[in-house]
């Protein structure tokens, strides 16, 4: 794209597009490139930022990197890692921090003329995220800003174009982020380039050029991003030349793939297939207890019906390239990038799918956007609340929340769990010292996956109970906000725990133990019942519209084998790659919990209090 652009230079942080994202929403056209790119690389390029990453620039296994681009005549900003590497890369050195610090921040501007912190009072809110420290400045660099605990928390050197922070400017925890990154853009004489108008056409412009004189065939999941894409594919090639298949793959939610294809014919949509192949993927994953081997065979379970249409249809393969609602951070959490770690292996990247890529057969409109880039494009096409709103619910489907296990642990899950369970039960938990409700906490034998310090974790939930009430049910608190904290401070202090659950519900006189469990259609219609009550009641109360998305996760942890145990997961997002629990009030989680707990299946109810990080939405 012959566009001018802020360049991001991706280390390897999960939270690195982000910025891109942040320039873009302020209207400036930003794209990642690897720290490693050649300096050709940055043809019509304005400023370029230096991301945050997990490594310590001292160490040897660091993300490789490109000093020739510093030489650039650019301005550059470098952020927490990127500002390190500034440092030492100009002469200047980075050190083990006597004191780390990790939130909320107050920085003092020193140099109040600074092009960076124009329009911007002292001292101001920053997020800090870093246990490394510039401990002294790079030749030419001047200190501009300083914390409690950071001497040299920001700093430039005017006569090279160079600024660095030690904060995070991307996070809405540090308010005048924008005007930071408004301030550099005005600094590069950037001109606001990007808007949605833009976008849209940069998409239909790029889809036309990809497909050619081919066809496209696209999986419709009725997920927004899918719809999404499918709309655009429908403008920008016209209905004659593109086929949406839904595949009802059993995954789907009760009622899911006949409410999609209403909704769809309802908006004007024609061509579409639905194919029910639910027995082709239940056989697929039978038996499979590993995550990332059920997302894989999903996925490839995905192009084998793909073929099979294809030849049903009696399409020509030659005339037809395969599309998919990829979004940016699909690719990143898959390890898309370079330097990024494998968060899951998302099921658009694998085997199949890549051999596709590499033949040019596949074509993705939305991988350079993130949820709410999408939305504002689905309405922009103009695709009804109830499309664009749907809350996200990826290819897999309902498989990834139904856990496995063939019932017992091997020694070293044994041995993390026993390490797991000792660290909650002999934990003073300093946020909820003052509560006389909380009865227990422990810990349930399942692991699951969290994201932290931008590496994946697999690691065990705790769980809190507090005053039990009749019928097995449990009270919690009224103040969301002293959970919230309670579940940081369990997750920050324990080594082999991840997230912080709340029982809401546990079936009296029965022992729950780890049961032998795989994803098959029993426990599938068990899920959909349970996860229907609660979509229905956020519907009724109009919470669906205030969260980001609800899961609910089907547990193989019960008093029998045909019995379950269910986790409800609502979240609050803005860039998927964040999130709050959401605090649904006591009148519209109580009832849900009672009809859950009603169903002839249900043993225990529990409720996912953890934010993201260090957990991720899903369990799996």
């Amino acid at each position: 794209m012959n566009r001018e652009k802020i360049v991001v230079l991706d280390f390897g942080s999960q939270y690195a597009h982000l910025i891109a994202k942040r320039f873009r929403m302020l209207g400036y056209y930003s794209e990642i490139a690897l720290p490693s790119a050649p300096v050709d690389a940055f043809e019509n390029t304005k400023g370029i930022v230096l991301s945050g990453g997990p490594s310590s620039v001292y160490e040897s296994d660091i993300p490789e990197f490109n000093e020739k681009i510093l030489n650039l005549d650019i301005p550059m900003l470098g952020l927490c890692y990127g500002h390190q590497i500034m440092a030492t890369c100009s002469g200047g050195t980075v050190e083990k921090a006597g004191t780390g610090e990790f939130g909320i921040a107050h920085l003092t501007i020193t140099n109040k003329d600074s092009p960076l912190f124009k329009g911007i009072n002292s001292p101001v809110q920053v997020w800090m995220s870093h246990q490394d420290a510039v401990t002294k400045a790079g030749d030419g660099f001047e200190i501009t800003g300083s914390t409690k605990d950071c001497t040299y928390a920001a700093l430039q050197n005017l006569s090279k174009k160079r600024f660095s922070l030690q904060f995070h400017c991307e996070v809405k925890d540090t308010p005048d982020g924008n005007r930071i990154f408004e301030n550099f853009a005005s600094f590069c004489g950037m001109q606001k380039n990007w808007d949605q108008s833009t976008v849209l056409n940069v998409i239909l412009d790029d889809i036309r050029t990809t497909a050619k004189d081919k066809n496209v065939l696209l999986f419709l999941s009725g997920g927004v991003d899918s719809t999404v894409t499918f709309a655009l594919l429908n403008k920008a090639l016209g209905q004659n030349r593109v086929l949406g298949l839904h595949i009802d793959n059993g995954f789907m939610r009760k009622n899911e793939s006949r409410t999609v294809a209403e909704q769809y014919r309802t908006f004007g949509f024609n061509n579409f297939i639905v194919e029910d192949a639910a027995e082709s993927f239940l056989k697929a994953i039978a038996g499979l207890t590993d995550p990332q081997k059920k997302r894989m065979a999903v996925g490839e379970n995905f192009i084998t019906v793909r073929n099979e249409v294809v030849a049903k249809q009696h399409l020509d393969e030659n005339e037809w390239m395969l599309a998919q609602g990829t979004l940016y951070p699909d690719i990143i959490e898959s390890g898309g990038t370079k330097n990024s770690k494998t968060i899951k292996t998302h099921h658009n990247r694998v085997a199949g799918i890549q051999a596709l890529i590499e033949k040019g057969l596949i074509i993705e409109p939305l991988r350079n956007l993130y949820k709410d880039e999408v939305r504002a494009i689905g309405r922009q096409l103009g695709l009804s609340s109830e499309l664009v709103m749907r809350h996200p619910f990826p290819g897999p489907g309902l498989s990834i929340n139904v856990l496995c296990t063939n019932g017992t642990m091997n020694s070293s899950d044994k041995t993390d769990y026993e390490k797991a369970c000792s660290e909650i039960t002999s934990m003073k938990i300093e946020p909820l010292s003052g509560n006389t409700e909380l009865r227990e906490q422990y810990t349930l034998p399942v692991r699951s996956v969290g994201v932290q310090g931008d590496f994946r974790t697999y690691r065990f939930p705790s769980v809190l109970s507090f005053t039990p009430l009749e019928n097995g049910f449990y009270t919690y608190p009224g103040d969301w906000d002293s959970i919230e904290e309670a579940s940081s401070y369990i997750t920050n202090n324990a080594q082999y725990i991840n997230r912080t659950l709340l029982c809401l519900y546990q079936r009296p006189g029965v022992k729950l133990t780890l049961q032998e469990g795989y994803c098959d259609k029993r426990r599938l219609d068990q899920l959909r019942e349970a996860d229907n009550i609660v979509l229905a009641k956020l519907h009724e109360t109009g919470w669906y519209d205030k969260i980001f998305q609800h899961l609910t996760i089907d547990l193989p942890y019960a008093g029998t084998p045909d019995h379950t145990s269910f986790v409800l997961r609502p979240v609050c997002s803005e860039d998927v790659m964040t999130a709050r629990f959401a605090h649904l009030p006591s009148e519209v989680l109580d009832p849900v919990v009672r009809q859950i707990a009603a169903l002839p299946f249900v043993d225990a109810v529990y409720y996912d209090a953890t934010n993201k990080p260090p957990a991720t939405f899903g369990w799996e």
